[in-house]
């Protein structure tokens, strides 16, 4: 195997922000894989360049050197970026290759414009990609391991390239690590509902943990476990064997079902001060939540208790919710979330619009099925501003209305003063503030309300009428994309919303009728 210039790039981002918020805290969500693809090559002998983009850097100055191999990580709404950062290094003679979300929600559209595109990622799908690089054309080579790797590059390996990433931070700096992959859940709209949960070697995390006490003197770790805590006794054995008490501060993903009080407790006790629990619903979901049958407003009682025990022990508490799933209609989901808004004060709500990420999740070929889903641009598809599925039980209008109006209530300026003072320390309420004020999520979904009134070409995209883009959209993302918007291949704005359906020889019911 010959020595290959290699460049990994993790973006974190799609384009440069000036949101605070944002400015804060992206370095601190790097992600793991790019980092231990970059271990990887440089085991196997290549001269590697690590760039985590944060949207703060001149991303075309940063990227464009020579190189043979460029990978990329990267999340839906960073595909256009990707797609046009491609573009300019195959113009220059480089294999490209895709990595992430992105590629394992998208392959079809992203073999368009990337050489290789990787699904379940490890160190021998690493190899065979640097074996012999070649250029593939039309369409790129899709190549995928059978499951997730078994083991990642620990702390001490990605060290070098964790370092210069989260130096970029300029308050709070966490560390990533992982110590399970996939998830014991079955959410139907989540990309990891269909990965077996497997936890990673003990041995590992304790090595990471040592290695990151000679590091600094308090840590912070950010587990990126899509639910942490699953084999809860083993993973704190291990942290409570290792760390001093309260050496390490850690933030974690976990669900309502594992976090009983007694749990909560210990977490405290070893230094977790960050806890994002999942509710989703009112209605649906309730082993997450530990609610068993309760639905409606005996739920948002029992998960407004739950959530206000923790916050009694962790200071930091994010609630995540998604909107317009099938099973809410009316008022009534929106009004209870109100509700819990005011029940618990001092979590902060994060609401998620329901987004079909192509192949990602069992929900989506019915979601296609049924010609639900919209094409719109990847660059709007972050869960926040665009919801690319037609509601079930609402008209668009209808939808928007709800959603700006719960949106504005939980960060009006009564709710960020109640969250303030139901809040713990400087840092909790120094972050949900500074959130809260630079959200804008209502400035947005309040304009695209406006324009779905006045705008004929929108409401007729909305409605599944046109596939034309909105001049809007295109407005959006050439300036969001800069410099980049000339380097966008041909075709690369607008993706076939249906091609997971149609790699398994379905129709949607649209085109079905047109047959008709």
């Amino acid at each position: 195997m010959r020595k290959l210039r290699v460049t990994v790039l993790d973006l974190v981002t799609k384009g440069p922000t000036r949101r605070l918020f944002n400015r804060i805290m992206n370095a601190n969500l790097a992600s793991i894989m790019p980092q231990a693809i970059a271990v990887w090559c440089e085991e196997l002998g290549h001269d590697v360049r690590f760039i985590c983009y944060t949207g703060v850097e001149d991303l075309t100055s940063e990227v464009l050197h020579e190189t043979d191999v460029l990978f990329v990580g990267a999340f839906t709404r960073s595909a256009q970026t990707a797609y046009a950062i491609s573009n300019l290094h195959r113009r220059s003679g480089a294999v490209t290759v895709l990595g992430g979300p992105h590629a394992r929600s998208y392959p079809q559209n992203a073999a368009r414009y990337f050489d290789y595109v990787l699904g379940f990622t490890d160190k021998h799908i690493v190899e065979d990609v640097l074996r012999d690089p070649a250029p593939q054309r039309p369409l790129g080579l899709q190549l995928s391991a059978k499951r997730q790797p078994a083991t990642v590059p620990g702390l001490r390996e990605r060290w070098k390239f964790i370092e210069p990433t989260i130096a970029k931070s300029p308050f709070f700096k966490m560390v990533p690590m992982v110590g399970s992959l996939g998830c014991p859940y079955t959410c139907s709209f989540c990309i990891d509902s269909v990965v077996p949960y497997q936890p990673l070697p003990f041995d590992q995390i304790r090595d990471d943990l040592r290695f990151l006490l000679g590091k600094f003197r308090r840590p912070r770790v950010s587990w990126h476990d899509p639910n942490f805590g699953v084999r809860f006794d083993d993973y704190m054995n291990v942290i409570e064997e290792v760390v001093p008490s309260r050496r390490m501060r850690f933030v974690a993903e976990s669900s309502l079902s594992l976090l009983s009080e007694a749990h909560v407790k210990r977490l405290a006790r070893n230094g977790f001060d960050a806890l994002l629990p999942g509710i989703e619903s009112w209605y649906d979901l309730g082993n997450k939540s530990k609610t068993g049958i309760a639905t409606g407003e005996a739920k948002v009682r029992r998960v407004a208790d739950h959530v206000n025990m923790i916050l009694r022990h962790v200071p930091y508490v994010q609630t995540n919710f998604v909107l317009g799933l099938d099973c809410d209609s009316g008022p009534e989901p929106f009004e209870l979330t109100k509700q819990f808004v005011d029940l618990a004060p001092g979590a902060y709500p994060a609401f998620s619009l329901l987004t079909c990420y192509g192949q990602a999740a069992p929900l989506n070929l019915d979601l296609q099925r049924a010609g639900r889903v919209l094409p719109f641009p990847f660059h709007f598809l972050d869960s926040n501003h665009a919801m690319n599925v037609r509601p079930l039980n609402y008209t668009w209008p209808e939808f928007y209305d709800y959603a700006v109006d719960l949106t504005r209530y939980a960060l009006s300026g009564a709710r960020v003063r109640r969250r303030f003072l139901a809040n713990r320390g400087v840092n909790t309420r120094f972050l949900n503030g500074v959130r809260a004020v630079s959200s804008g999520r209502a400035a947005w979904q309040a304009k695209i309300r406006r324009l779905l009134d006045k705008d004929v070409p929108i409401r007729r995209f909305f409605e599944g009428e046109s596939d034309e883009l909105p001049q809007f959209y295109a407005n959006r993302v050439r300036e969001s994309l800069g410099p980049l918007w000339k380097a966008l291949p041909e075709g690369a704005l607008m993706h076939d919303q249906n091609a997971y359906l149609k790699s398994q020889g379905g129709v949607p019911a649209r085109s079905r009728r047109a047959a008709e």
